[in-house]
């Protein structure tokens, strides 16, 4: 791991493997070591350089006070490319990580060479706003569900039903988020006003970089119906849909994410 300097905080960041850099954004509330699993392995064997980091509000990055902006997020992100001297690279993002990767391609074309946007959206309806408006008024009042709690919240928002089904992987992923919980630090809490306040249609309607929506069918957070939106906006941009998959969709189905990942990758000159 290393560290960079940039829009007045410390960023942890990691480079794996030789090639072309692909740098991965993670979502709300995640490390970039959620990538390490499955994505990086699957990067670096294709021979790409895999270059993943921890957001602000993320151990060890800096977690300064205070709410986080979507815009504060899009700054820490090119200030590492730029740091970096990576652009224009190829990016993936995940949930909050694909709207950072969005706000980059409107606002600073030159340093998106492409993208994947995984389970993405262009606006906020009204499920999602409560949604959001939620887990807002859980941090601003201090608040942490119980670990037990937490943990099967976080399985029914972010898994498929094939998942919760199947009764050994529920146990594990259960088991796996109840722990994340035990150990979790209140820095993330500032993640939750990182979302979108404006319809971004019209904007993404400017994006000149080939993209791919990558969208799960079983997706609560971020439905296939608001990623077909992206994609649709998207001149250059073409949309995969992932069955039997939730918003963890890049956990569950691995194998079909790798894939529809690479086969874009290596369709980009």
């Amino acid at each position: 791991m290393a560290y960079a300097f940039t829009n007045g905080i410390r960023l942890c960041y990691e480079r794996r493997g030789r090639g072309e850099p692909v740098l991965l954004i993670m979502g709300s509330g995640a490390g970039g070591r959620a990538w390490t699993v499955h994505q990086t392995p699957a990067l670096v064997r294709s021979g790409y350089q895999a270059i993943t980091f921890d957001n602000r509000g993320i151990a060890p990055s800096d977690a300064p006070a205070g709410r986080y902006s979507l815009a504060d997020m899009v700054a820490d992100t090119r200030g590492l490319i730029e740091s970096l001297g990576i652009g224009p690279c190829r990016m993936i993002g995940q949930s909050m990580g694909a709207l950072i990767v969005q706000e980059l391609a409107i606002s600073a074309p030159h340093l998106v060479h492409s993208a994947v946007l995984m389970a993405t959206k262009a606006r906020t309806d009204t499920t999602r706003a409560w949604y959001a408006r939620a887990f807002q008024n859980l941090a601003e009042k201090g608040h942490h569900l119980p670990p037990d709690f937490a943990a099967m919240l976080t399985a029914f928002l972010m898994l498929s039903p094939a998942t919760l089904d199947d009764e050994e992987s529920a146990g594990l992923w259960l088991e796996s988020f109840e722990q994340a919980e035990n150990t979790r630090r209140a820095g993330p809490d500032g993640q939750e006003w990182a979302d979108l306040d404006a319809d971004r249609r019209p904007a993404l309607r400017t994006v000149t970089a080939p993209c791919r929506v990558i969208a799960f069918a079983d997706d609560l957070v971020t439905p296939p119906t608001l990623g077909a939106e992206v994609a649709e906006a998207i001149p250059d941009c073409d949309l995969v849909r992932i069955e039997d998959a939730g918003h963890f969709g890049y956990l569950e189905r691995p194998d079909e994410v790798n894939t529809a990942i690479l086969e874009f990758l290596r369709g980009i000159r």
